[in-house]
């Protein structure tokens, strides 16, 4: 299986030559004000005790952690939403470890700030077998540490695209969650922590699923 970070960097090289330039400093520029920022450093980190949450899948239906977490351990993914292909690959490359997690004990679910009706397209689009759980204005990203506001230079590039951000989410704050990856143990434990200011960087699953296969049975 080709490696995840190797299918975005294809989707990076891709858009660097289909974008102009000046088009693609302004995301460079948002990128690098965000790592400046040192949200990185301020994340919910390995060891912490994690939020309890209880968020709609895209059914509607009530997803509590506390009932995920009886049964074994949760891999959380915070993504940004349909709209951005980095997030898709990579719940995608997700769907095809599914099988194999499941087996193993763990369960999984991805959150993002879109509405339920975006999930709902999203979930029925890739054919993703774990909850696509709506999280309403980053409430929960928010405890994580994840959160910022596109800045304002930022918005008009995502509009011209037709992303538009505050339609998507159904509310107006332009707030979004850093890309993350999570493992939380039955105990509430972080285990698994990664999360970068650049969208295009994520880590490889196999070794979130490593730490979740070790932490299961305790």
């Amino acid at each position: 299986m080709t490696a995840l970070q190797d299918q975005l960097d294809e989707i990076t090289a891709n858009t660097r030559q289909l974008v102009q330039a000046n088009r693609l400093a302004i995301g460079e520029r948002a990128v690098a004000e965000l790592f400046a920022s040192g949200i990185e450093d301020r994340i919910l980190p390995v060891g912490a005790l994690a939020p309890e949450f209880s968020l709609k899948d895209a059914g509607g239906k009530l997803v509590r952690s506390a009932d995920m977490l009886a049964l074994g351990p949760l891999v959380i993914k915070f993504f940004r939403g349909r709209w951005c292909p980095y997030c898709m690959t990579e719940l995608e490359t997700w769907r095809g470890l599914y099988g194999q997690l499941r087996e193993r004990g763990a369960l999984m679910v991805a959150i993002g700030p879109q509405t339920q009706r975006q999930s709902d397209f999203m979930a029925g689009q890739h054919g993703l077998p774990f909850p696509v759980l709506t999280d309403p204005a980053c409430a929960l990203a928010e405890k994580f540490g994840l959160v910022y506001t596109v800045p304002e230079y930022y918005r008009d590039y995502y509009l011209s695209i037709l992303i538009n951000i505050p339609f998507l989410n159904g509310e107006k704050t332009w707030r979004l969650p850093l890309p993350a990856t999570y493992v939380i143990a039955k105990d509430r434990k972080v285990v698994f922590a990664e999360a970068h200011a650049d969208f295009r960087v994520r880590p490889e699953p196999e070794e979130a699923l490593a730490t979740a296969f070790a932490h299961h049975g305790r």
